[in-house]
């Protein structure tokens, strides 16, 4: 039976499928894929045609794609974006604008069967030494990557993930690690709301800074806040809606309004004395100075903390302002200090998430009951709850046997 197949020109036997073209020397192997069309592929010599040969047939035995196999990343990232469901607007914005700058260009060009750990890994290297990026851009562009690839995978392009455990090991190899946000004393409280009270420049900033420290809201909910959300009589405050503002997309800066961030964000917070009295003075102030909301998002527009022009407060513009009152508390402190020869008292570098941290931390300090924090947080897992609390009660500890500390009766 043998003699009856066909051979190539130095006698050896091929395989079904294989042949050799004596008109110009290369080795041929032809199949049909599953969606019934013939492929072939060319190689020199026998040896390398049947490697060749070897991945067709694995790959038509482990269902992968060998039809498409000239799809890129981006090919496939198409097919994400267009099918993406289940994300919040504001989120899908960052993702395509992150990937159109990061990965489009770089790896997005590589055929989707090429891409291999190895490519992954250089990728994210270049990223963070020599351009130099945050680790926290880092892990949204790997956030999308990890997505596109994963339906690479599911539509049976390739076999596995290639960024599956590379970010992880980048953090290590790059000795980097989640920064821990810290919550502000009830010293350096005083003196950041103090100075913004004192100082003419800043006192403006008074309410929302307050707001804020009074009740752990989200940067986004707070600019997302409208008088209609504020039940002055039942004294508490509803937390329906957040605030997103964009500053990509085609060169524009605008808002999304969109549901909190978990189904838990959405939640009825106490009103304390303190806030009440802040809101109150925000709103006699915008009276006095005829300060009226001049922004609209689906239907509302009575929105409580505004800019000068009447709009929503930008999040980066009230981070920013942070920056500028601890730099200025800073030096005020240092001249006072100089004068009065004692150690300043600085204040940290810190953002309007340090101040939900800080509200946390004051609440567990005063309730024990972590369903009540859960909700009053908006906390979407019990364990994010629990981990604050645990920090408050080691503290809480450690201050208790500080007390203790001499007063035990025992000899030393």
């Amino acid at each position: 039976m043998a003699s009856n197949r066909r051979k190539d020109n130095k006698g050896r036997v091929l395989k079904e499928g294989e042949s050799y073209r004596k008109s110009d020397g290369l080795y041929m192997f032809r199949w049909t894929s599953r969606n019934g069309k013939r492929k072939a592929v060319y190689d020199a010599t026998l040896e390398g045609l049947r490697d060749k040969e070897e991945k067709i047939r694995r790959d038509l035995v482990d269902g992968i794609r060998t039809v498409d196999e000239n799809v890129t990343v981006n090919d496939v990232f198409e097919l994400w974006r267009k099918d993406k469901l289940g994300i919040k607007e504001h989120t899908l914005v960052n993702y395509v604008y992150m990937y159109d700058r990061f990965v489009r260009n770089s790896i997005g060009t590589m055929r989707v069967k090429d891409v291999r750990k190895s490519d992954v890994r250089h990728f994210y290297s270049d990223i963070l030494r020599n351009r130099r990026m945050a680790i926290n851009t880092l892990d949204t562009i790997n956030n999308v990557l990890h997505q596109v690839l994963a339906v690479a995978v599911d539509d049976e392009y390739i076999r596995n993930n290639p960024t599956d455990g590379v970010y992880a090991s980048i953090k290590v190899a790059f000795h980097f690690e989640t920064p821990k946000r810290h919550a502000l004393t009830i010293q350096q409280e005083k003196a950041f709301l103090g100075f913004i009270k004192d100082t003419p420049q800043y006192c403006h900033w008074l309410p929302i800074f307050t707001f804020l420290l009074g009740t752990g809201c989200r940067i986004s909910e707070t600019v997302g806040l409208c008088w209609s959300d504020i039940d002055f009589e039942n004294d508490v405050i509803l937390i329906r809606h957040n605030l997103v503002y964009h500053q990509h997309e085609a060169g524009k800066c605008y808002f999304t309004l969109s549901t909190p961030k978990t189904a838990a964000g959405k939640r009825t917070i106490p009103l304390v004395d303190e806030v009440r009295e802040a809101l109150l003075q925000e709103r006699e102030h915008q009276g006095e100075v005829g300060l009226i909301s001049q922004y609209e998002i689906e239907g509302l527009h009575d929105f409580v903390f505004l800019n000068r022009y009447g709009f929503p407060q930008n999040p980066q513009t009230v981070n920013r302002a942070i920056g500028r009152i601890v730099d200025a508390y800073n030096d005020k402190e240092l001249e006072r200090a100089t004068k009065e020869r004692r150690e300043p008292f600085y204040l940290p570098s810190f953002s309007c998430h340090n101040l939900r941290h800080t509200f946390c931390t004051r609440l567990c300090e005063v309730e024990t009951n972590l369903k009540i924090i859960q909700d009053i947080m908006g906390h979407a897992d019990i364990s994010t709850t629990m981990k604050i609390y645990a920090e408050v009660t080691q503290q809480a500890k450690a201050n208790a046997a500080t007390k203790l500390s001499g007063r035990l009766g025992i000899p030393i």
